[in-house]
This record gives C-alpha cells, sequence and structure tokens, in this order.
C-alpha cells in the first residue's frame, strides 16, 4: 500500500435498521485526493440477501437515522460552507429535503417516537461572529473575554459557539419542493429550508446527547457549563420539556456521561464513567453502562474488565437486552447485557465493530478488519455474514498481515502487539511505532500507518504497552504519575524480543515514531536509548510543564498523568531530558493542534537545534490533531512523503 492508496480506504458508519429488519442504511466515507476531503454518501442494503446501493449523491452524507416507521431517512449533510445540515430523504432514495440552514452547523439528530418531528443539536455562535455579519472578516471581530479555564477546543476553536437543542416539524419527502419567490434568491438572511425550528436551550450553556422520552414529550441531554476555575468532568442528565423548554434534574452523580439511550419501554440507559468527587479522575476511565433507575443509576458491566468507551462506543436495544461494544486487545466486540447484567458475545473474533443497530433479531454492525477498513456485517441466528465488499480495492494493494505476538518484559508482565514484515527473506531495517492516547490501543483492522511503511522495505513493530486500554483498568492506571517507566519498559521489551526471535528483522538498523502520546514515548526513548537511526516526534505531549496553559485538555490532562510536584512532573517530561537526546529527530506538527499545542514542538525542536542535535520540523497549515486520520488527503499524503524521505537518510531500506 502506498500514500495515494489512502483513497481506498472506505469507512464504514454507524447503520441504521428498519423497525420491521427489512432493510438497513449507512454511510460510507473516503479521503479524496482530487477533491482533497473525505467524501461519502447513504448507502441502503435489503436484508437478509439485497445488494448495498447508493440511495444519495452529496458530497459528505453521513448519520443516517431512519424514522419510527422506516419511511424517511433523515441525515447530515455538508453544505457550501462544508457546514452539517439537516436533511431528509425517502428510504429508497429521492431528492433529499434540506431541513435547516444554520451558521453553526447541526451535530446531532433524532426522531420523535411518533415520527412528526425531529430533535437536533446545533451550534450558535454569538451574533457579529463566524460569518453571522455579511463581509466581516473574522479578523475584524471584537475581542473575546475568557473567564471560564476552558476556551477552545481541537477540531473547533473558540468555545463561543455553545450547541443548543432545537425540534423541528419533519417534512414530507413526497410533496413538491418548495420553491423561495424570485427575489429571495438574492436575500442572504431568507433561509430556504422546508421548516423553521424551534430552539428550546440558549444562553452560555452546551448540550450534547439528543434522546427523546418514550412518551415524545422531553429531551434528555447533558448541559456543559465552562467552569471558572477548575475542571469538573461531572455530568448532570436534564431533561428539557418540547413545550416550553422547562429542564428538571434526572441524574447528578459523579459520572461523565458519553451517551445516552432510552429504551421502546421507556427505561432510561447511559455509558458513563466514575469520575470521583473532585470530578477529574480520567485516567483509564472504566466507561461502563448503567441503568437509570429510582433509587439511582444501576451498574450493569464490570468497568474493571469490560471497557465501553470511545471508538464510536453506543446503546441499541433488542427486546429487554443492551447491546454495547467493548474494546479488548486489540479487538472490539459486540455484546448482549440483560438488565441483570448477564453479558454474552453477539459478535467477536479478529474485528472491530465501530457501530450497530438491531430489529426483530436481526443486527447489523459496521466493521473493520485486517483486510478492510470498513464493510456492513448481519448476524442473524447466531451466524455472520458480510454485505458488502469496500475492502477489494484494499486488498489489491498486497497489503501484508501483521501477525501476532506476546512477549513477557522484564517483570514478567505479558506486552502484547503485532509485527508486520514485507515479503523476503531480509532483513529489513526496523521501525518501532508507538500509539497514542495514552488509554488507547493499536487494533487488528488494516492500518495505513503500517501498511505504508512496509511497502517502503521496512518491518513494523507495535504494542499495546501499560497504559493501554483494552486490557482492563489496572493495566490502563498503571503509568499513572509514573509515565516513562512501566510504559517505557513495556515498548522496549516487545521491540527487543520479537527483533531477537526473527532473523528477518535487523535490530541494529531501527528506527522510532509516535504521535500524541506516541510523540512522547519517541522523544522519551531517544532520550534513554541511543540505538535507533532517527526519530520522528508527531503532535507530541512533549513539555507538561506548557500544557496548563495551552491545551484544550490541558485543565486535567497533565495533572492526572504526571501530577503537580514540580520534581515528579520533570521526572515524566520529554523536554527536561532534551539534552539527552543525539537521535537526528523530525518533529512533525499541526498549525491548529490545540490539543497537543504548536509550542510544544516548537520549544522541543529549538532545543534540539540549539544543543547541536540534528533535527527538522514540518508544520502542516490548517490542519489539527487529527492530520494522520482525518486531514486534508494531500497534506496526509505528503506528510507520508516527508516520512518516507527522512527513513530514506537516515534509514535506508537497502543495503
Amino acid at each position: 500500500m502506498r500514500a495515494p492508496d489512502i483513497e481506498t480506504l472506505v469507512t464504514v458508519g454507524r447503520p441504521a435498521i428498519s423497525p420491521d429488519g427489512s432493510f438497513a442504511v449507512f454511510a460510507t466515507s473516503r479521503p479524496d485526493l482530487v477533491a482533497d476531503r473525505s467524501v461519502g454518501q447513504l448507502w441502503r442494503v435489503d436484508l437478509p440477501d439485497g445488494s448495498p446501493r447508493r440511495i444519495t449523491r452529496g458530497v459528505a452524507d453521513r448519520s443516517p437515522a431512519l424514522s419510527p416507521d422506516g419511511s424517511t431517512v433523515a441525515f447530515l449533510r455538508a453544505d457550501a460552507k462544508s457546514r452539517a445540515q439537516l436533511f431528509v430523504v425517502a428510504a429508497g432514495g429521492g431528492e433529499p429535503v434540506q431541513v435547516t440552514d444554520l451558521p453553526g452547523g447541526v451535530t446531532d439528530l433524532s426522531w420523535s417516537p411518533d415520527g412528526a418531528r425531529l430533535a437536533f443539536a446545533a451550534r450558535v455562535p454569538e451574533p457579529g461572529r463566524y460569518g453571522t455579519v455579511e463581509g466581516r472578516d473574522a479578523a475584524a471581530e471584537p475581542p473575546r473575554r475568557i473567564t471560564g479555564v476552558r476556551w477552545h477546543a481541537n477540531g473547533l476553536g473558540y468555545l463561543d459557539r455553545p450547541t443548543q437543542l432545537f425540534v423541528v416539524d419533519a417534512p414530507p419527502t413526497d410533496v413538491e419542493p418548495f420553491y423561495p419567490p424570485a427575489p429571495a434568491l438574492d436575500d442572504p438572511e431568507k433561509r430556504v429550508v422546508a421548516a423553521e425550528p424551534t430552539q428550546l436551550t440558549e444562553g452560555d450553556t452546551g448540550w450534547s446527547g439528543v434522546a427523546w422520552t418514550a412518551d415524545g414529550s422531553e429531551l434528555l441531554g447533558v448541559p456543559d457549563v465552562i467552569e471558572d476555575d477548575r475542571r469538573d468532568l461531572r455530568d448532570r442528565l436534564v431533561a428539557v420539556t418540547i413545550d416550553g423548554g422547562a429542564q428538571r434534574e434526572v441524574l447528578s452523580e459523579d459520572l461523565s456521561i458519553s451517551e445516552v439511550a432510552v429504551a421502546p419501554d421507556g427505561a432510561v440507559f447511559v455509558l458513563a464513567n466514575d469520575v470521583g468527587s473532585e470530578g477529574t479522575d480520567f485516567v483509564a476511565p472504566g466507561v461502563a453502562l448503567f441503568a437509570l433507575e429510582s433509587e439511582g443509576p444501576r451498574r450493569l458491566t464490570d468497568a474493571e474488565t469490560i471497557d465501553l468507551g470511545e471508538v464510536g462506543s453506543h446503546i441499541s436495544f433488542d427486546g429487554d437486552d443492551v447491546l454495547v461494544q467493548d474494546r479488548t486487545r486489540g479487538r472490539l466486540r459486540l455484546l448482549r447485557v440483560t438488565r441483570g447484567g448477564a453479558a454474552t458475545e453477539v459478535l467477536g473474533g479478529d474485528l472491530e465493530v465501530n457501530g450497530h443497530a438491531v430489529a426483530r433479531g436481526r443486527v447489523v454492525a459496521s466493521v473493520a478488519s485486517s483486510e478492510s477498513f470498513g464493510e456492513l456485517i448481519l448476524v442473524e441466528g447466531g451466524a455472520a455474514r458480510t454485505l458488502t465488499d469496500f475492502g477489494a480495492a484494499v486488498r489489491e494493494r498486497a497489503i501484508v498481515q501483521p501477525v501476532e505476538h506476546e512477549i513477557p518484559g522484564r517483570d514478567g508482565y505479558p506486552v502484547h502487539g503485532w509485527v508486520a514484515v514485507p515479503e523476503g527473506e531480509g532483513p529489513f531495517p526496523v521501525i518501532l511505532q508507538i500509539h497514542g492516547g495514552p488509554y488507547a490501543s493499536y487494533g487488528v483492522h488494516v492500518f495505513d500507518e503500517t501498511q505504508v511503511l512496509v511497502d517502503a522495505g521496512y518491518a513494523v513493530v507495535y504494542s499495546n504497552p501499560r497504559g493501554s486500554a483494552g486490557y482492563g483498568r489496572e493495566h490502563g492506571r498503571s503509568i499513572r504519575r509514573r509515565m516513562g517507566t512501566l510504559d517505557y519498559f513495556d515498548v522496549m521489551d516487545f521491540f527487543d524480543g520479537v527483533v531477537a526471535a526473527d532473523p528477518r528483522l535487523d535490530g541494529e538498523r531501527a528506527g522510532v515514531m509516535g504521535g500524541s502520546y506516541g510523540g512522547y514515548m519517541t522523544a522519551w526513548v531517544i532520550a534513554h536509548d541511543h540505538r535507533f537511526a532517527g526519530a520522528i516526534v508527531e503532535r507530541g505531549f512533549l513539555d507538561p510543564t506548557a500544557f496548563p496553559g495551552s491545551s484544550d485538555i490541558g485543565s486535567f490532562f497533565g495533572q492526572e498523568y504526571v501530577g503537580t510536584d514540580p520534581e515528579q512532573v520533570a521526572a515524566q517530561s520529554p523536554m527536561a531530558v532534551v539534552g539527552q537526546v543525539t537521535t537526528p529527530t523530525l518533529v512533525l506538527h499541526s498549525e491548529l493542534d490545540f490539543r497537543c499545542p504548536l509550542e510544544q514542538a516548537t520549544r522541543y525542536y529549538a532545543a534540539l537545534k540549539a544543543q547541536g542535535t540534528e533535527a527538522e520540523m514540518l508544520i502542516f497549515p490548517g490542519e489539527d490533531h487529527e492530520l494522520t486520520r482525518a486531514g486534508r488527503p494531500q497534506h496526509r499524503v505528503q506528510r507520508f512523503d516527508a516520512v518516507l524521505e527522512w527513513w530514506s537518510r537516515y534509514l535506508p531500506a537497502e543495503g
């Protein structure tokens, strides 16, 4: 697989299934180098034996939701200004009807139980900002007054666009379209939409989660209040009435809520994690499924062993049972959880379930595997069958199948990971890859980062050391306040173990690279081990001291992971040991990265240059922390070109 082949990486989003289980609707997305953006449409597949077909032709259509009678699909489509707007289309296809034209764009949507209305969340900018005044450039806007500890977010920018809740009548899709009078076409204030939405919330508080109560009288949402002095990760669940917007509190505990869902019988379930009485304990959060009862939330899954966090985790209902996704050992499996708390596997194996829906005993799931970035699978009667073949183009690129290993570390602790090796006898130069997070993990899905390197002639070694997700909370929390210790040992022990066991791997010719926490660990490795011919430090967490005042998560991340005692922080800081680095280092970063801000890279790079270490820095304009996953396709290819050029200089694949 070569860098331009990222165009073959088709992602399948969370599917929706009709109430009678007769068909499913899903969205795909892929990078397009000509358009220089991700493009995608909605698809329909009739169950159980139909072939998938497109039902929309937009540039960026996503997030389909079927009406309760299965006749209509609501979805999000990017408008000419790349703002997501709400549309509806007949489930069989046709001309979509635009429902909203909002300056801040729509983020979430949900059908009312009777199918008459749609609820959605949309960002509402402060008047005078973000194009709400025609012709006013952003540089001419008035200054922003900041009073809280949070003021920006990666991929968004300033937080002066709180997300508010709305409802709107669902327009029909089978009537003649509405055309405005001719003069209105020249009026930028005229909104040409099917219906005017009603705004239910307002003010500085933002909202997430759009779930209707079973009787359709209220919306359940999670308010997000910007704190004045310290970050508080505890959430409240609030019900907002559809008529009038009155609010009542449903849940207020030491929980951070990531998903809210209402069962057909009215029972409310959440995915949430305990953040403690101080509201900041997020390390290896232990997301669990809770049922909300009159006595309070009742935990249904074991947070120590079942990980329902991140990676698109959500809730669906099959009768009285709840379906959720569990992250384990580089896989994501689908679980059925009874209301008594018993959990059984619905779909597992060497795959990652990224979304699911269920009706009438039929489960559809979007999955990734070692041979495909995304497919749709039908599970019925205990048997699973793949309904799509979006991975065909990937397989044509002769991708290499990584081999799984488990290596005992120096203290006997097992370290799990993979090795991908080019075809042939070798020996091949070896690149040690390190993932971000740290509470994240490498998985079994086809990974462009690895495949491009293997195609260029490099063996790639990557593992999930202590601190990673998917191996229990103890594994994830073991590096809290001691980063650069157990995780460093695990990364190096796995590398040494697989290199020693495979003569195709040339341990004398090795490089190391990683992004985010992987950038942190790469910088830590080259300060303590000088065997590597070169290093690539990307979007790294490099200076914990500067993090609190610059990162969008700086108000809690560093304090929880490295602590606040200056000596303790310095003992875990790559900047504190940068003087020990002699390895030639390429520093990669994005201009608008607010997660690990550009300052992290520039300070580290400046220190390398000042001490005479060979170093270069490459900065991508307009990109944020998600460059390698969701950046402009042209930038992603240019980044691969820079990575391969760096390795060709310091770790040539030949000779």
